[in-house]
């Protein structure tokens, strides 16, 4: 019995195992943990921007898995409160943390925004997963002291506990009438495909080529 008809299929095994392993490694899962800008509040599920990144990804055989864990009119509170099912449920290699706009827009605590966001970071790090910090701005006829204080947690926050940030998916659609409804909060489906553009120009460091 020579070698190859000895150990010949003992390799091609370890092969198969070898690319098998390859190929999962390079599979991610990005979860969206955020509110009605990220849940689509007034949008088609197949017009929303996640579902179009998801789209944008897959046009591109990128092996990226998309999770919307988004809730309208979610707080960083609640992110908090449902992090550790997420985890646990899905496991995801990076997680977007869009939250924070519905807190500000009530007026909560600075400081108890910035708890929340941190403990969720720091929930998120212990589990093994990268979490990335999205800027959120608020309008500012909440006061220059507030709406200076809350915009900085971010910034603080991606220093403190060394996190990516990204900048706020709206930067360039929120006071452009024609890409909001209504009520002046939320983007409208015309925005959609924009957001995902600037979303996945904002990950591409991060996720396509970290």
């Amino acid at each position: 019995m020579n070698f190859l008809e000895k150990y010949g299929l003992k390799l091609i095994l370890i092969f198969i195992l070898l690319v098998s392993y390859s190929i999962t490694a390079q599979s991610k899962t990005l979860l969206i943990l955020g509110d009605s800008i990220s849940a689509g509040y007034g949008i088609k599920e197949a017009d929303n921007w996640v579902t179009l990144l998801q789209k944008n990804y897959a046009a591109r055989d990128l092996d990226i898995n998309i999770i919307n864990s988004s809730v309208s009119g979610d707080t960083t509170i609640g992110g908090l409160g449902r992090i550790k099912r997420d985890l646990s449920l899905f496991n995801p290699s990076h997680i977007l943390i869009e939250l924070g706009g519905n807190d500000a827009l009530r007026g909560y605590p600075i400081d108890s925004i910035k708890k929340n966001l941190s403990t969720t970071i720091e929930l998120i790090k212990k589990n093994g997963s990268l979490p990335i910090l999205m800027q959120i701005r608020i309008p500012p006829n909440y006061g220059k002291r507030y709406v200076e204080a809350f915009e900085k947690i971010y910034q603080e926050l991606s220093i403190e506990q060394d996190v990516p940030m990204v900048e706020f998916m709206l930067q360039n659609i929120a006071l452009n009438k024609s890409l909001m409804q209504l009520d002046g909060i939320h983007p409208n489906q015309k925005a959609q495909s924009l957001i995902a553009s600037e979303v996945q120009k904002s990950l591409a460091k991060i996720i396509e080529n970290p």
